[in-house]
């Protein structure tokens, strides 16, 4: 068991490094190095060069960018504005009014930007003007915005799911079609959880407003149509065979060219934006992923793995149990890792435990990715918690905090629901 036991010192290091604010990427690499030396010399650190080109040359991997690119495009050309007055025209009559704009516009925009961060920035720059107007309550306003946007990364084309899917070779098209249900499911729970709020103190929504007329309700429908028709021709492109999802992320940017041209706002101080962001994504997380395949093929050398399954299998669990204790797991994990971290970082020793339960490697992808939504709202490291303080630029955090709370046991309960029914995700 030398292996689970150096396992573990490397797990408790990474865990210091990152608590003392490494870069995840240094963090996984500098981790990845001391095993390889203390077990193998410097016999593993040398193929080190030639493992990062392997891991790079990978076609699947230029989807990354280009989901983000196109992402940019939307946002930065007015796309995602649009979206959002024309469905406020048609939540507003549901009690919470307003908030359930949050989170349909959120779960549309996350089904073409792929990026939790993104879709909270965005919805969040647009929700707030127009809520403080209106009166609602901050805390609840903060808190769709803030667990809206976690369906970023758990709605197709999410970049989480790419990675994972080449980190442990399963396939983006099916991890893709798992995704969407769940995404659904908890899109509907988070719209149901401010119902029920709103019900019992009304003053939530804060004071009603008139609604547009019926001619100009129907007019901006329109502005619904773009967002939709990318999904669906990205989505439908590889369900359909016709395209991989790196060629359906081709397709993608070039419908969100031609859709800011129509609405002339692409232009080049915009693009230069656009690309500058997307070069800095990309490039901080393709480093992760480089230092994570690293660690993981020195974990796998090691035999971590198998010995971790041995393991496990030595004791009488049962499969519920099991993964009740990879809840807490993960909700631990959350409040001290970003959640691209966490998971890169608990796959290849988690992975086998649950395909040993009985789940596959599919389940545990979108189990995962509802983890790390809950890890992007759970503090003192959620990333969503900081982007909509910052883009709500008042008070402080702890009212984000407290407007996530009652949307973390919707998460919680869309986890419950795959468990119990592992078969909704075929």
């Amino acid at each position: 068991m030398l292996g689970i036991e150096g396992a573990a010192l490397g797990f408790g290091l990474l865990l210091f490094l990152l608590f003392i604010g490494l870069h995840i990427a240094t963090a996984l690499f500098m981790v990845a190095v001391l095993g390889a030396w203390v077990f193998f010399g410097d016999t593993m650190i040398r193929p080190f060069g030639t493992m990062m080109w392997g891991t790079l040359n990978n076609f699947l991997l230029v989807a990354i960018p280009l989901f983000v690119f196109m992402g940019e495009i939307l946002v930065r050309g007015g796309v995602t504005e649009r979206m959002y007055r024309a469905l406020a025209d048609w939540t507003r009559p549901l009690p919470g009014g307003l908030l359930h704009t949050n989170i349909a516009a959120s779960t549309i925009f996350a089904s073409i930007s792929g990026s939790s961060v993104a879709t909270a920035a965005t919805i969040g720059t647009v929700a707030f003007p127009t809520f403080r107007r209106q009166n609602y309550a901050e805390a609840w306003v903060a808190g769709s915005v803030a667990s809206g946007a976690t369906l970023g990364i758990l709605i197709p084309p999410s970049i989480n799911l790419i990675i994972y899917g080449a980190i442990t070779n399963t396939s983006i098209g099916a991890l893709f079609t798992a995704g969407i249900l769940p995404g659904i499911l908890l899109a509907c729970a988070f719209m149901g959880m401010i119902i029920v709020a709103c019900l019992i103190d009304p003053t939530i929504a804060g004071r009603s407003q008139p609604m547009a007329a019926w001619s100009e309700r129907r007019q901006r429908l329109v502005d619904l149509v773009p967002p939709v028709l990318i999904f669906v021709l990205i989505m439908g492109s590889i369900y359909l065979g016709f395209a991989t999802p790196t060629e359906a992320a081709g397709v993608g940017v070039m419908a969100a060219f031609a859709l800011t041209a129509f609405y002339r706002t692409l232009n080049w101080p915009m693009l230069r934006e656009a690309m500058l962001s997307s070069v800095t994504t990309t490039g901080m997380t393709l480093l992760i992923l480089v230092a994570a395949f690293y660690l993981n093929f020195i974990l796998g050398v090691l035999g971590v793995p198998a010995q971790v399954s041995q393991f496990v299998s030595s004791f009488d669990v049962q499969p519920v149990t099991m993964i009740l204790l990879l809840v807490v797991l993960y909700m631990v994990l959350g409040c001290f890792l970003d959640a691209l971290a966490m998971m890169i970082a608990t796959i290849p020793i988690i992975l086998p435990i649950v395909t040993l339960i009985g789940y596959d490697s599919i389940w545990f992808g979108i189990f995962l990715v509802l983890m790390c939504e809950l890890a992007l709202i759970t503090p003192p490291v959620g990333m969503n918690l900081y982007v909509t303080q910052s883009v709500r630029g008042r008070g402080d955090v702890s009212t984000v905090i407290v407007g996530v709370l009652p949307f973390c046991l919707c998460i919680l309960g869309v986890v419950a629901l795959i468990t119990i029914f592992p078969g909704i995700l075929i």
